[in-house]
């Protein structure tokens, strides 16, 4: 098993008031990162809210049936607590009424587990996000020279803990189901998308755009749907764990490019998958996309879990003078460019350096990917 990064974020809260939550795409590994963050620690329980028993007590809201349900556990973990009908009132029921209790909550739909819990608990809650493994947690099991030779099946396959070890063969059959069990029918179905085909479509189309930016009037057109359904759609993504959006970054510089987007994907697994297209590297016409992607999804992954608040950017002129990714922490600006092999110098755009005066550059590439993993 691998040990989150996110742990130590998370053990500082768990003797305070707040109710945890977790949140997290299926199959990432938040039910294992229960079970080793609460097997050390005696009064705890995990429950399974897709059970029967689990499920009837927590709808019913009976304080005393939950009393009996918890036992004489004080911390509680809710597995999958989206499942839940209205669980946003049973968790505040049990906030006020029921003090004694530690809440943990777990679940795989922001969209769905947000819309009951944001209006209920506010002021009671922490927010926690879970993501297939970064490069720092891989380098805790697998460091130096193994972590080199996986790298080419992580751009690949993804890095999600089911299939992380598994053999090639292995990992293209569990991938495809993993993609299919929570694409196609957890968000398709779970969400009740009045029409599945066009967010396919979409998703094929955002997969084949990472790194490029991306034109909502070229996507309504594409799609034949609105501007609207188009930014609906997205938006169910982005709250389904599946793509994230890098926003333009610009002050005054005539030549900026202004109110622009990009659109990645957390797991290269998940979008070779969707493009069913799991050919190795070397066989690939895509792996400066797949880079880039891997790159900036590991730089965001890793902030998140480690609890910071880093804003993250890209940055492009009319003229072509582009920055991959820019990492703005502590009001300083680290800035990337992401090349899979780096045969010649890159050197920071002129106009960049003299407006903003970034503390940092670097061309990260397969030669020195272990500096993704540096804070």
């Amino acid at each position: 098993m691998y040990r989150r990064i996110f742990e130590k974020v998370i053990d500082k809260w768990i003797n305070t008031r707040e109710i945890l939550i977790i949140y997290g795409a299926r199959q990432v590994g938040k039910t294992t990162f229960l079970h080793q963050f609460l097997d050390k620690r005696k009064g705890s329980i995990i429950l399974n809210c897709e059970l029967p028993n689990v499920f009837d007590t927590l709808q019913n809201q009976n304080l005393e049936g939950i009393k009996f349900l918890f036992g004489q556990n004080k911390i509680i973990a809710l597995d999958e607590a989206q499942n839940i009908p209205l669980i946003g009132k049973t968790l505040k029921l049990i906030y006020d009424e029921l003090p004694e209790y530690k809440l943990i909550v777990t679940g795989s739909s922001s969209f769905e587990l947000s819309s009951h819990i944001t209006e209920a608990l506010t002021g009671r809650n922490i927010k926690f996000r879970v993501f297939p493994l970064t490069l720092r947690e891989i380098n805790e099991k697998t460091e130096g020279l193994q972590l080199a030779q996986k790298l080419n099946d992580i751009l690949i396959f993804g890095s999600y803990p089911g299939l992380i070890d598994l053999a090639v063969d292995l990992k293209s059959r569990k991938l495809n189901e993993l993609t299919s069990d929570y694409l196609f029918k957890d968000v398709l179905i779970h969400e009740r998308i009045k029409n599945p085909a066009v967010l396919r479509k979409l998703l094929k189309a955002l997969a084949f755009q990472i790194g490029s930016q991306v034109s909502i009037n070229e996507l309504s057109n594409l799609l034949g749907v609105s501007r609207q359904s188009v930014e609906k759609y997205i938006e169910l993504l982005e709250k389904s764990f599946i793509v994230f959006r890098l926003a333009s970054f610009s002050s005054n510089l005539r030549n900026e490019i202004k109110k622009s987007t990009k659109i990645y994907f957390y797991d290269n697994g998940i979008r070779n998958a969707i493009l069913n297209n799991l050919n190795p590297v070397q066989n690939r016409t895509d792996i400066g996309f797949l880079w880039e992607n891997f790159c900036v999804s590991e730089r965001v992954k890793q902030s998140i879990s480690l609890g910071f608040n880093n804003e993250f950017y890209f940055w492009r002129t009319y003229d072509g003078a582009e920055i991959d990714l820019l990492e703005i922490k502590n009001d300083k600006i680290e800035t990337y460019k992401f090349k899979w092999k780096s045969k010649k110098k890159v050197k920071l755009p002129e106009s960049f350096a003299k407006k903003y005066k970034p503390n940092s550059f670097k061309v990260i590439s397969s030669g020195n990917f272990y500096e993704l993993m540096n804070r």
